[in-house]
């Protein structure tokens, strides 16, 4: 692997800071009070070139209980992990919270360091060796070397050196999801630079004058200047150490537990759905609904934890959960995370994000296990189709499937054309695509289907439902594009018909029944009637049902046999058509017309002149200009 960050590990007092010393000339002890009380109380930072000249590294973390947040903040970055415990007092309380969390968050390399060699004699450190071989039995570090050191004397430095370099390389790439993430883990002022955040690099690269955004907050800045390892760079990458100067950020605005990030691609999240594990040993049991500290990256955020399935999770138990966190915090699928108990504060468990976007579990959702567990064991391209289907009627773009899946674009890629030519997903939106499930379109579509039936059941003699009375039927929440395309491809296998505004059934049919008499009676009255009809209400006053002669309107209306002119006056479609050949007639003779000449041309009253006019004019085949009209194309 080419970056490498490796952590320190132990109980208080076990000699981790000294031995970090030792080995780089660096002191982590950088704050006053560490001076002065002679422990580590926060995170402290070193960088060792090997022998093999490879640079790594080194994160010092805190033993004492009361730091056990800042010790997880340090080892939620690292690769490989040094042990280290005191030879004069063995294996303590702390020794054993700090291998724990370095378990729960992932780490699998390793090597023990037995310090403080120059205070024992041979029996002593033998019992010492033995009872740390006992201790680690079953762990990543149960076959991991056991080196005596003295940070004092020097003593077993040289093969400690040998045994780190080898333990560094055989560190294994990490996948990267190649999305740039850096959890802040310090925030400091440099005189004539301005603001500087520290961390390591999670994922992905940066480079030097790239735009960033500070999360949960949303603050924008840009890269000034980049260090690694106390050297200037141009980029930096997933496993360095990373000091990035932010143009555009106030130092007091960002604090431990930020991500730094490109714009547009991380999302904060309240909610997150895991897979929880309770320890077997230190570990206390957990109720459902229990509030937890939650350590994710460098981040400490308080979350009520919603058991799957279950209502007490018992040491050694794992489970899937929804936490329910105070505050937003930011993370992908795949990140390790530690909980801690509300008061007293102790170690409990730990485990994998599964999908930092989840929407809310209820214990009637019978299929969320189901997807939980194809999340944890299945195939890349069933883990996609699940978080595809969890994006509902809106879908998933690419950048949601990033985060949720915990799989690179590169890789997303293939599989999503796979998804979308076999149809096992709909591409919505073309410029940035959104991915449906296909059981969400097919829904959509029988629920098209059976709305439409319903409506020509409700309403047999109507020609059919307008589309937008349909979408509201079916839902204004379903994107207007996956509705239309729906409606295409319902209309290609032949089960609707879309005629203009109007969708019908294939085989529906307007059947007038007892009203095809009155049907009949206004299709002749407004035929014989030409150019001067009655008004509506003339027949609505004429006929004995006003409601089944407005529903014969409409549906004359619908079909085309009545042209409504505005509200009261309908007219013969023939009647229409022989009047637009006269009148066009009457324009290409005389250049213009007026409403005396079109009274001339009709021998109508102002009554029918003014409304047939300016229906011709909202018909487009006239322009008015002044008082006069002209054609509009005379072609």
């Amino acid at each position: 692997m080419e970056h490498v960050i490796v952590g320190t590990a132990g109980h208080v007092d076990h000699g981790k800071t000294a031995l970090v010393k030792a080995l780089t000339g660096i002191d982590t002890d950088r704050l006053k009070e560490e001076k002065e009380r002679g422990i580590t109380i926060d995170i402290g930072f070193a960088h060792l070139t090997l022998p093999d000249g490879k640079m790594i590294g080194i994160i010092d973390v805190p033993g004492h209980e009361r730091f056990i947040r800042n010790m997880v903040a340090g080892a939620s970055g690292i690769d490989c992990v040094i042990l280290v415990v005191a030879a004069d007092e063995g294996v303590m309380p702390q020794t054993r919270e700090h291998l724990a969390i370095c378990t729960l968050l992932g780490v699998r390399r390793g090597i023990i360091a037995l310090t403080k060699v120059d205070l024992v004699d041979k029996d002593w450190l033998a019992m010492v060796r033995e009872d740390v071989v006992e201790f680690t039995r079953g762990t990543f570090l149960a076959e991991a070397p056991i080196v005596a050191v003295s940070s004092t004397t020097g003593e077993g430095m040289v093969e400690l050196l040998r045994a780190l370099e080898e333990c560094v390389n055989s560190v294994e790439a990490q996948y990267d999801i190649d999305i740039f993430r850096l959890p802040v883990d310090r925030v400091f002022t440099i005189k004539g630079f301005g603001t500087v955040l520290t961390g390591s690099v999670a994922s992905g690269r940066i480079f030097l004058g790239e735009e960033v955004v500070i999360l949960p907050k949303g603050l924008k800045g840009k890269v000034r200047g980049l260090q690694s390892y106390g050297l200037p760079v141009d980029k930096v990458a997933r496993g360095q150490r990373a000091a990035i100067n932010v143009q555009g950020i106030d130092r007091h605005d960002v604090e431990r537990g930020d991500v730094v990030g490109p714009p547009g691609m991380l999302v904060p999240t309240f909610r997150l759905d895991v897979h929880l594990q309770i320890l077997p040993t230190i570990g206390q049991e957990i109720k459902n609904r229990q509030i937890v500290r939650l350590h994710i990256g460098t981040s400490e955020v308080m979350a009520r934890v919603v058991l799957i399935g279950r209502e007490v999770l018992k040491p050694g138990d794992t489970s899937f959960a929804q936490f329910f966190l105070e505050k937003p915090t930011v993370t992908v699928a795949g990140d390790r995370f530690v909980i801690r108990s509300y008061s007293p504060i102790t170690t409990l468990g730990g485990g994998e994000i599964l999908d930092p976007m989840p929407r809310k579990y209820r214990r009637i959702m019978k299929s969320y296990e189901e997807e939980l567990a194809t999340v944890v064991s299945g195939p890349e391209e069933a883990k996609v189709k699940v978080m595809i289907n969890r994006g509902g009627w809106v879908g998933a773009n690419l950048r949601d499937i990033v985060i949720r899946t915990g799989i690179s674009a590169t890789r997303l890629k293939p599989i999503l054309e796979k998804l979308g030519s076999s149809k096992e997903a709909f591409v919505m939106e073309e410029e940035e695509k959104r991915y449906v499930a296909r059981s969400f379109f097919e829904l959509l579509q029988k629920n098209i289907v059976q709305e439409v039936e319903t409506y020509h059941q409700k309403n047999p003699m109507k020609a059919g439902i307008s589309k937008e009375e349909l979408r509201q039927l079916i839902g204004k929440f379903i994107p207007l594009r996956l509705f239309v395309q729906a409606l295409w491809d319902l209309e290609k296998a032949g089960s609707i018909v879309i005629e203009r505004d109007l969708v019908r059934a294939f085989n529906h049919r307007v059947s007038l029944g007892k009203l095809e008499e009155l049907q009949r009676y206004l299709e002749t009255r407004y035929l014989k009637a030409g150019l001067t009809p009655p008004t509506k209400r003339e027949i609505l006053e004429e006929n004995a049902s006003t409601k089944e002669t407005e529903l014969v309107l409409e549906i004359m209306l619908k079909e085309g046999s009545l042209i409504k002119v505005n509200e009261e006056l309908f007219f013969h479609r023939n009647v229409i058509d022989k009047l637009r050949e006269d009148y066009r007639a009457l324009l290409v003779k005389e250049g213009k017309a007026t409403p005396l000449s079109f009274k001339e041309m009709t021998g109508l009253s102002r009554k029918f002149i003014i409304p047939l006019m300016e229906y011709f004019d909202l018909e487009k085949l006239t322009i008015r200009t002044g008082d006069y009209r002209i054609l509009r194309n005379r072609r």
